[in-house]
């Protein structure tokens, strides 16, 4: 079992910048991939980026390439995101996942096993 933990949401003006925490809890972070998906108001819950286990491999979504920046610290048990050039279409509730570090398609949510709660961003204009 593994409990994830989201801090650093708030509200930000369109153009700034976030940095979200994840801290896990509980069996081996270090065998485990993680993500971060969001979920905006009426809209379904969707792939924001993703590292592997051994932090070897990032993935993004087209929407968050060349803004967004995941990453890991193995050592502290913490998974980041570090949000720039934010955008009002950013607003979402943000959530950390973590998965089986065999999983081929990392960027879906059946892909991970266990959730955090979430932490509310919001992009004014």
């Amino acid at each position: 079992q593994v409990q994830l933990v989201e801090s650093g949401g708030g509200l930000v003006q369109a153009g700034g910048s976030l940095r979200l925490s994840c801290a896990a809890s509980g069996r081996t972070f270090s065998s485990y991939n993680l993500g971060w998906f969001r979920q905006a108001p009426g809209k379904e819950r969707e792939f924001v980026a993703t590292i592997r286990w051994n932090g070897g491999s990032t993935y993004y979504a087209d929407s968050a390439k060349g803004r967004f920046t995941i990453s890991r610290d193995n050592a502290k048990n913490t998974m980041y995101l570090q949000m720039n050039s934010l955008k009002p279409e950013d607003t979402a509730v943000y959530y950390c996942a973590a998965g089986r570090k065999d999983a081929v398609l990392i960027y879906r949510r059946s892909a991970y096993d266990y959730w955090g709660q979430g932490t509310q961003v919001t992009v004014s204009s």
